[in-house]
């Protein structure tokens, strides 16, 4: 390039025809080595990236996708960005998403399944890569089937309807999913409970009718039966996913005289509502009562004392989420299965918040 050809690319945004120009290569040689979906030779790469940077070219991927040039885009829909369940999904997602030079777009829905649907179709409308759906989800037939449709829809499309932590949709819908052990975890967490000599465990929190209450109840259940203990209706309190659901409940619990030696949040905020309501009413955790959790997200190490819970890999489901929907898996330690869901594993942490109940204590003293 002259230097009067210099001078004027320096005056303007330089372009890919810049560029190639002065890489002495095509501009769809530019465009491989920018996208890097194509082999190119390392010294013509070199040659190229040289140009890019003397000509101070920068190719910014989440630019592109906004101003609609790129499909590079994968979209990820969540209930909430402050619940650390989500959040750290999301940034799961995010991470992987840049790390293919794709753009993240995260739309929340506050748990409106028709903000869901919506949402899917805009991302339909964006040509996005991959539409990733997180948490559970609720048993309505009419909903199922709009999401089916969708999911239809955007494999048309050449994009991927991905179910992060929610049940299948069955197998002639085209979906890929990435889930946990749900069931597999509450089954761990109550016969941890259970080998601690607890018989009176609490279950508290979890909105009845999603999915990932459904199963963490089950789990739950499972172990109460394996270990030939009777199940009381009135230890199962569903509700809200929250701090002041688990705090309120807890209260109104423990004014009702409700007999319980320990106690199984949900999750982690429904614990930390629950402990502090436990704190108010002079209980004892783990003294007097034994509190225990679901997640692993940092409330779970903040509170004292220190919470036992089940660790979930949340933002991994984020990583994971993105490559079975881009990349088909890591071919060097994952197969896809026939179903097309890919499950992680969930595992107890043991903290500070669990001992044998008082009348145990006794027994053994």
């Amino acid at each position: 390039m002259s230097r009067q050809e210099s001078t004027a690319a320096g005056q303007r945004r330089a372009t890919v025809v810049d560029v190639a120009r002065l890489a002495g290569v095509s501009t769809a040689t530019v465009s491989r080595v920018m996208n890097r979906n194509y082999p190119v030779a390392a010294a013509t790469r070199e040659r190229v990236e040289a140009a890019m940077r003397g000509l101070g070219y920068v190719v910014n991927a989440h630019a592109r996708a906004l101003a609609g040039v790129s499909g590079r885009t994968v979209g990820i829909i969540i209930s909430d960005v402050v619940d650390p369940f989500y959040a750290y999904i999301a940034r799961g997602v995010e991470r992987e998403a840049a790390a293919g030079d794709r753009l993240c777009l995260v739309c929340t829905t506050q748990g409106d399944p028709q903000r869901e649907l919506a949402f899917i179709e805009l991302m339909h409308e964006r040509r996005a890569d991959a539409v990733i759906l997180v948490g559970g989800s609720v048993a309505d037939r009419t909903y199922r089937a709009e999401l089916a449709r969708r999911a239809h829809d955007l494999d048309a499309g050449g994009s991927k309807l991905v179910l992060c932590g929610r049940p299948s949709l069955g197998e002639d819908v085209p979906t890929v999913g990435v889930e946990y052990d749900n069931e597999g975890g509450a089954f761990a967490i109550t016969d941890h409970l259970l080998t601690q000599g607890h018989e009176r465990i609490l279950y508290l929190g979890g909105p009845p009718g999603l999915s990932t209450t459904r199963d963490r109840i089950a789990g739950h259940r499972r172990a109460l039966e394996l270990r030939g203990v009777a199940h009381d209706p009135d230890l199962v309190q569903p509700g809200a996913f929250s701090r002041a659901f688990g705090y309120r409940r807890m209260n109104e619990l423990l004014r009702e005289g409700l007999r319980f030696t320990a106690v199984f949040a949900a999750n982690d905020i429904v614990a930390a509502g629950a402990a502090q309501a436990l704190e108010e009413a002079g209980i004892g955790v783990p003294q007097d009562v034994s509190l225990v959790g679901y997640d692993d997200v940092p409330v779970a190490q903040e509170l004292r004392p220190r919470l036992t819970t089940v660790h979930v890999p949340l933002e991994e489901l984020g990583r994971q989420a993105v490559r079975v929907a881009v990349d088909g898996g890591d071919e060097d330690d994952w197969r896809a299965p026939t179903t097309g869901t890919l499950r992680l594993g969930t595992h107890i942490v043991v903290r500070d918040s669990v001992a044998p109940p008082r009348a145990a204590k006794r027994r053994r003293s």
